[in-house]
This record gives C-alpha cells, sequence and structure tokens, in this order.
C-alpha cells in the first residue's frame, strides 16, 4: 500500500528547475557562516522571519551580513571570532531553530547572554538542550523549561558522551556545534 508504480516513462527535458529556499537550512547555513574563516555566499535563502532573526542574531554577536539581488554574504569571524558586548540580548523571536541551535555556538562564551523570545516560543521547551551543553561545562539558566535563559559559556569545556533518544535534529545541532 506504500509502493508507487511508475509505468510511464519520463521524457527528456532541458529546463532549469528552481527549488524554494528551505527555512532550517538557511538558519544552520546563517550559523555555520558566521563561524566560518571569511566570506560565505548563499542565493536562494529562505528570508522567513526565523532567517531574519538568524542574521539580526549574527550580527549582534559581531558579524557583518550582506544582503543585495537575493545573494546573501556573512563575512565569517572564525570559531572564536565573536566581538560583542557585555549582556547582550539575542531574539529568537519565533524560532526554535534559532533559539536552541544558537545555544551551542554559545557555550563558549566568556560572557552572560539572554537568549529570549516571543510568547509562543518562550513556552517551549528548552531544558532538552540545556541539559546536554551543560555537561560540556556551560552555565543555562532557565525560566521554568524555557526562554528566557541566559547562558554563561566556559572557555574550558569538556567532552561529552550523548545519546539523543527523541530523534531531534535541533537537539543534535546543537550539540554538534557545541
Amino acid at each position: 500500500s506504500n509502493k508507487i508504480i511508475l509505468k510511464k516513462k519520463i521524457n527528456k527535458f532541458n529546463k532549469k528547475i528552481f527549488v524554494p529556499g528551505d527555512k532550517s537550512l538557511s538558519i544552520r547555513w546563517v550559523l555555520i557562516a558566521s563561524l566560518a574563516d571569511g566570506i560565505s555566499k548563499a542565493q536562494n535563502l529562505l528570508m522567513s522571519e526565523d532567517v531574519i532573526a538568524a542574521l539580526k542574531s549574527i550580527k549582534k554577536l559581531g558579524v557583518r551580513v550582506f544582503y543585495n539581488n537575493k545573494i546573501c554574504k556573512i563575512y565569517g569571524v572564525g570559531i572564536d571570532g565573536y566581538k560583542y558586548k557585555k549582556n547582550i540580548i539575542i531574539d529568537a523571536q519565533n524560532s526554535g531553530t534559532l533559539g536552541r541551535l544558537i545555544m551551542g555556538i554559545l557555550i563558549n562564551s566568556p560572557n552572560k547572554i539572554k537568549i529570549i523570545g516571543d510568547k509562543s516560543l518562550s513556552r517551549r521547551d528548552f531544558k532538552r538542550i540545556a541539559e546536554p551543553l551543560s555537561k560540556f561545562g556551560a552555565k543555562i539558566k532557565l525560566t521554568k523549561k524555557g526562554l528566557p535563559l541566559t547562558i554563561e559559556g566556559n572557555k574550558h569545556l569538556h567532552p561529552i558522551r550523548y545519546f539523543e533518544r527523541k530523534g531531534s535534529a535541533q537537539c543534535k545541532s546543537s550539540v554538534i556545534f557545541a
């Protein structure tokens, strides 16, 4: 019942196919590009509110962003290159992907960083991300089990052994960033 059988041969075609941008991949690209050394370029990012929140977040961390003509350039600062003021606030807005993944990037931050979100995001679970990240040595203080939260990194992180039980790509990605 789960099979599809194609009986017709598909004819050759010579056309370009444009696939719309993907929110999850766009956010991940923004975060990875901010950590890279040098300029990263992307076309066809999905410029949703969540991706724009990711771009604003890395700008607060001292990363230059240029967007023009559907091309986004991020001037990555390297693994330890974020430059920002003390007590900054990262607003993930409604993006669970951004809020959870950026935690993994910030676990070696020398200063406290507050992560906030809108009313809906603030009710969602961040404890499942905070627990493995705390094992690295970061100090994470949650409000109940969610946002707002503060994260104070540690320059002397230690490796962890981690097995993700829920199948959460956000949880796995956050740990990979860490």
